[in-house]
């Protein structure tokens, strides 16, 4: 027979040619055997009867085959002969069995069974008599189950035992071994053929440094020779080290899958465990699995778990379990053996803390800063982040960007968000402006609490006490130009300032004391309409306090210290008891920190009672308007002297203050 072919394959047609083989199919020719077994059976088990019935109503007859005792058992077994099955039909249910025996009978120990069964055989005709059998019978399975059955209850019961423990302990998540996979790595595996791995760099908004860096360990996996022809060697290591939010992990995923290469990611935490040496074992385990399948990338998430300086923790002796952890990462990354083809990247928030052997060159060699994003950088990231949302018609994203200076992009995701959860509750079809400004005073400030019961002297203090900070915040011209004024309680804040603070990477003695001097805002504009202060300036009173301080020990802005700073960065002291400066320094430190935030608040004072009348008419607008702009500012005192911004653009990104009155408790 000829098989016609198909137009679209190679292979002949489906409809002639034999299906797959598929294991259902021993599935169910065994269930229709058993099926066919279980409805031809016609057997059944044998019917109790006594041995008078057997001896007078069986045997008498002839119709009994043959007895058979069973000597072990106290139990002789009657077999029936075929053709007199008839007459007992009843007994088994209509049915004539077809197996024997068909009745049995119990006997005591005093039974004597040959004499018994011998005298009634003799008293029946030659054709009619019966046999006699003896014998002994073995439960093997029985026997077999009561010395199974015990340790198949212990196996049971610590399969099940250490099956949890396993389970408490992550081991669930290898795929099996109980508590023996307690050692194993705890990595995940990404790779691009599973399509796991969706996220590519068009995803990262943003980062371009950093994003050039991290191509560049790509392009050497996916174009080595380029490289080695030149004798180039890739850096073992790269070490992503940023604020927390600024898309460190997200980069790692665009690593992933952009590489083309099999990807391991783990955390630091998932190193320790409460045994001793499981962490050693895991990474041992890790960097196995990558040696099997290089080249590859291993991405370590949150490092400063693990790779902690050694010998600063004086809780633990020399042996810390995280120690030994350490060490054999170390090994590993940079030691005898041969890593070729492995690739570490590892992101951490607290490089400060890391053991000075783990950031060596050969391990890693080189530290990517992923740094908070720049204007032009926030843009790209809200375009990714709006992207899903429904926005008004004439929406300007620059306008977000401009005024969100020392966002994250998670402080951003978050912005997007809350704006959309807020429209959608006030029922809009679209997200406007408004949302957007009513997020940001809500990440930002904390939700509105109107119910608050404030007294009126209460909010009278609180309205002067921010006008305060407005009008020296206005009129300095150093200052950090403000936004927005509001005396509604927000979070814990029974009143907050909002300002734009200038993208600046240094600042000036003058700029820091203008702003010294705006913080104490204040507090003097209390002393000067009250006569008396309160507990509302405490957030104020430690921001100015440690920013005096920095000033003094660290930056070295002061002319009695000298350009002197007692700043250690890399924390190389250890547990050095004591100061890194004599008795008669320290006094002099606290004497020019309380020289500095006394100029401050003489600043704020005189600028307060230079425009005595403007700051009044201020405040007294916070009382009616609970709400002022720096518009209203502009009507009040006039354009600023310093730094200018669009009045469109007000849109309050950052708490500088938040004016609480504390109440002792």
């Amino acid at each position: 027979m000829e098989l016609p072919k198909n137009s679209n394959s190679t292979k002949p047609s489906s409809k002639y040619w034999p299906p797959k083989f598929n294991i259902m199919w021993i599935y169910v020719i065994m269930l229709a055997g058993i099926v066919y077994m279980w409805s031809s059976y016609d057997g059944g088990e044998p019917v109790k009867t006594e041995w008078s019935k057997v001896k007078e109503q069986m045997a008498s007859t002839g119709d009994v085959e043959k007895i058979v005792f069973i000597t072990n058992l106290n139990r002789a077994e009657v077999f029936i002969k075929k053709d007199r099955l008839v007459k007992y039909k009843n007994q088994f249910g209509g049915k004539e069995p077809k197996f024997g025996p068909q009745f049995y009978f119990i006997v005591s120990a005093n039974f004597n069974a040959e004499e018994q069964l011998e005298e009634v055989r003799q008293l029946l005709p030659e054709p009619n008599r019966f046999s006699i059998e003896t014998e002994e019978r073995t439960n093997y399975f029985g026997k077999a189950m009561e010395w199974l059955l015990f340790p198949l209850i212990l196996v049971a019961l610590w399969v099940f035992m250490f099956r949890k423990m396993n389970k408490s302990m992550g081991g669930g998540s290898q795929g099996g071994g109980g508590i023996f996979s307690v050692g194993k790595s705890q990595a995940k595996l990404f790779d691009r053929e599973n399509g796991n791995t969706k996220i590519t760099f068009k995803d990262v908004a943003g980062l371009e440094e950093a994003k050039v860096e991290v191509m560049e360990i790509v392009d050497f996996l996916k174009n080595p020779k380029k490289y080695t022809n030149l004798g180039g060697k890739i850096p073992k290591g790269a070490l992503l080290v940023g604020p927390p939010g600024t898309g460190k992990t997200l980069l790692a995923k665009a690593v992933a899958g952009e590489a083309n290469v099999p990807f391991f990611s783990i955390s630091g935490s998932d190193f320790v465990e409460m045994f001793v040496g499981v962490g050693a074992s895991r990474v041992r385990d890790l960097f196995r699995q990558a040696k099997e399948k290089a080249p590859c990338i291993v991405f370590i998430d949150e490092i400063d778990a693990v790779g902690r300086a050694r010998s600063k923790n004086a809780g633990f002796s020399s042996n810390d379990e995280r120690e030994n952890t350490l060490n054999q990462l170390l090994t590993e990354m940079d030691g005898f053996g041969s890593n070729s083809g492995v690739i570490i990247l590892a992101a951490t928030n607290r490089a400060d803390i890391l053991d000075k052997a783990l950031m060596r060159a050969g391990r890693f060699d080189r530290q990517i800063h992923v740094d908070l994003p720049e204007l032009k950088e926030r843009v790209e990231i809200f375009e990714v982040h709006l992207r899903p949302l429904k926005l008004a018609e004439g929406f300007k994203i620059e306008f977000l960007a401009k005024q969100t200076p020392g966002f994250s992009g998670a402080d951003i995701a978050n912005v997007c968000n809350e704006a959309a959860l807020i429209a959608a509750r006030n029922n809009k079809e679209f997200i406007d402006r408004q949302d957007f400004l009513d997020a940001v005073d809500r990440i930002i400030g904390g939700l509105e609490r109107r119910s608050k019961i404030i007294s009126p002297e209460e909010k009278r203090t609180i309205a002067f006490h921010e006008a305060g900070h407005a009008t020296v915040s206005w009129i300095l011209p150093n200052a950090n130009p403000l936004l927005k004024v509001t005396i509604i309680p927000r979070g814990r804040s029974l009143g907050a300032a909002w300002y734009l603070p200038e993208e600046r990477q240094i600042t000036t003695t003058e700029q820091m004391m203008d702003e010294m001097a705006a913080t104490l805002g204040g507090r003097a504009a209390e002393e000067i309409i009250n006569g008396k202060i309160s507990t509302g300036a405490l957030s104020d009173l430690e921001k100015i306090t440690k920013q005096a301080y920095a000033m003094v020990s660290y930056l070295g802005m002061s002319k009695e210290i000298g350009n002197i700073s007692f700043y250690d960065s890399t924390e190389s002291s250890g547990f050095t008891i004591g100061k890194p400066y004599s008795e008669k320094t320290a006094e002099l430190i606290d004497a020019e920190a309380k020289r500095l935030v006394a100029e401050s608040y003489v600043t704020a004072k005189q600028v307060l009672n230079d425009h005595l009348e403007g700051f009044t008419k201020l405040a007294e607008q916070l009382l009616e308007k609970e709400v002022i702009f720096a518009e209203d500012l502009e009507t009040i005192f006039g354009k600023r002297a310093g730094k200018q911004f669009p009045q469109e653009d007000v849109l309050p990104p950052k708490v500088e203050d938040n004016g609480a009155i504390l109440k002792n408790e």
